[in-house]
């Protein structure tokens, strides 16, 4: 049966129809959706782990009771889920081992956009990279047993536009696969020295074998189409050179990106005139055919930064200029803000107003460096917020500097990476403020669920995390429970726990306005006989409020009647309509 698929629901299909038992994640755009689609086949066991590392552990404790195991996570996760990686690859698996990374060329939701290729190869990991829906899952499905073959972890690349373009796949049944049977080996799954010293002979052996293998395998595929002109390529890169060049090249296609194969690639470039590598971000594919001693053109004429388009391989190769559609230049740019009646703007007006530094983190929230609240001084990795404010406050305060300071975490976030920050806080006594803005949910990745909101990934009860007992248990006496749009409370809270030398924690605890339960209020309008037009409304950059005419106004449409402009407006101008 055809279907049209995005590539991350192919990628799960792959994975179930495999024969995939355990699926255990952490949300991570552009990856978050390969769970999700799991989650919804009953023969496969799907969760959300704390973090990536916690997931990708679970995964290969499963692995090695001898289930196929999956977790799924983003580029900057698996930075996390590494110190799991790179042992796991010396020990290999039982029961067949993925784990899928969704690299983001042009930062489209991330902080960075490195290239998961060089974990592969440093970890000594097999690594392919599917090119399109149908590629997404017959990669997934072969590579559970390709894990057990080559008795590999085998990470299966991703990228944004793979992960969320559609395109036609067929479907077929489940295949079933019986547990292996888990024995006994010290020798192979206990990694220390005099046994890892081993088990690294048995990798480099790996590593060879796969690449014998790929020399002819299906994953890696050529397109002769008689040009003197040659491709060699691999994952979206494919696909925009098909649609620059058409037929009028030829094509190596790696799947299998480490190993990278040898002899396959020194036919290909003997056999035409001129050869181009195309590959967003890193030379990793140039670089390896450089090291034959191969004399390929790439990133000389192509950028490390960001997405490579159709349009710029024509005119690169193809010396064409092709007239491209562009937006009109009176056209306004509209960038990321936080939603009307979002709780974490009562947050950031009150410490936009008090001058604090912020140590910023990963979330929703991370908005709060936007105009006009500019709150966020840093913003590095998750978790990073709690740590590095203990740092900054140490640094400050055994330097002599007074300096007001707290970090701003979410519910989610502090489960994934917070706590143990926390505990150098607690244990260290530095006098630093942490604000755990906790909507209930885990938001910028869509809304699933977490350890602290009491369901699991299949809206099953469960047990939820108790933030305050938690942060207690950790050894913080002073904590506090606010409602962010209490503004005046909030201020005064921050006021007292940053002048006084000892850990504190403020929970600002208010729901997503974008949850379902959460009904908005009616929206709140501006009495313009009061209005003095003094502008404080706009300082909460909430989209609803705007400036026209010389007049402030609030869009009905937009507004939640969320209140807080009413409690930010000296004159007492903004008043709720009545439903």
């Amino acid at each position: 049966m055809k279907k049209l698929m995005l590539g991350n629901d192919a990628v799960a299909r792959g994975l179930y129809e495999g024969g995939l038992s355990f699926a255990s994640s952490y949300p991570g755009t552009p990856s978050t959706e390969i769970t999700e689609a799991l989650a919804k086949y009953d023969d496969v066991y799907s969760e959300w782990a704390s973090n990536e590392k916690v997931a990708a552990e679970a995964a290969f404790g499963a692995s090695v009771a001898g289930a196929r195991s999956f977790c799924a996570m983003k580029h900057v996760g698996l930075n996390v889920a590494a110190d799991l990686l790179y042992t796991a690859s010396y020990t290999g698996v039982n029961g067949g081992f993925v784990i899928a990374v969704a690299d983001d060329p042009g930062m489209h939701s991330s902080q960075n956009e490195q290239d998961s290729r060089h974990h592969a190869i440093a970890s000594k990991a097999m690594m392919i990279e599917p090119s399109d829906s149908a590629e997404c899952l017959e990669f997934a499905k072969k590579a559970l047993a390709l894990s057990e073959r080559f008795d590999t972890p085998i990470i299966l690349r991703l990228s944004t536009r793979v992960s969320h373009s559609q395109s036609i796949v067929t479907v077929s049944e489940r295949d079933v696969v019986p547990m292996k049977k888990y024995e006994k080996n010290i020798g192979k799954y206990v990694m220390m020295p005099g046994n890892a010293i081993k088990r690294h002979v048995a990798v480099e052996e790996r590593l060879e074998t796969i690449k014998s293998w790929a020399e002819n395998c299906e994953l890696n595929k050529t397109e002769i189409n008689g040009s003197k002109t040659g491709i060699i390529t691999s994952g979206i890169s494919y696909q925009y050179a098909k649609e620059a060049l058409g037929d009028g090249a030829d094509y190596l296609k790696l799947g299998v990106i480490n190993p990278l194969p040898e002899n396959i690639i020194k036919e290909f470039c003997a056999s035409h005139e001129t050869v181009w590598v195309l590959e967003e971000l890193d030379d990793i594919i140039e670089t390896h055919c450089k090291k034959l001693g191969l004399e390929v053109k790439g990133k000389q004429f192509f950028s490390l930064r960001g997405e490579y388009t159709a349009t710029e391989i024509k005119r690169v190769i193809k010396g064409e200029t092709v007239e491209t559609v562009t937006a009109p230049e009176s056209a306004p740019v509209r960038p990321p803000v936080m939603c009307p009646g979002c709780p974490h703007r009562g947050v950031f007006y009150v410490l936009s107003k008090l001058k604090l530094y912020v140590s910023g983190d990963i979330g929703c929230y991370t908005l709060g460096a936007a105009a006009p609240l500019s709150a966020i001084d840093t913003t590095i990795c998750m978790g990073a917020s709690v740590s590095m404010l203990h740092g900054f406050n140490v640094a400050n305060k055994n330097a002599g500097v007074a300096a007001k300071s707290v970090a701003v975490i979410g519910d989610s976030t502090f489960i994934h990476s917070g706590i143990t920050g926390l505990i150098d806080i607690a244990y260290n006594r530095s006098n630093s403020t942490v604000i755990i803005l906790d909507n209930s949910i885990t938001g910028m990745t869509g809304h699933q669920q977490n350890p602290t909101t009491g369901k699991t990934i299949k809206g099953d009860p469960t047990a939820a995390v108790s933030l305050e007992a938690l942060v207690k248990a950790i050894g913080i006496e002073l904590v506090s429970i606010v409602d962010p749009f209490d503004v005046k409370t909030l201020e005064a809270k921050v006021k007292e726990y940053t002048s006084l030398d000892a850990p504190s924690v403020i929970i600002c605890r208010r729901p997503c306005a974008l949850l379902k339960y959460v009904k908005p209020s009616a929206p709140v309008t501006i009495n313009s006989e009061k209005c003095v037009n003094c502008g404080m409304c706009l300082k909460a950059g909430c989209p609803a409020i705007v400036k026209k005419d010389g007049k402030m106004q609030i869009n009905p449409v937009l507004c939640t009647g969320c209140g807080l402009c009413e409690k930010i407006c000296a004159v007492g101008a903004i008043v709720k309509e009545a439903k």
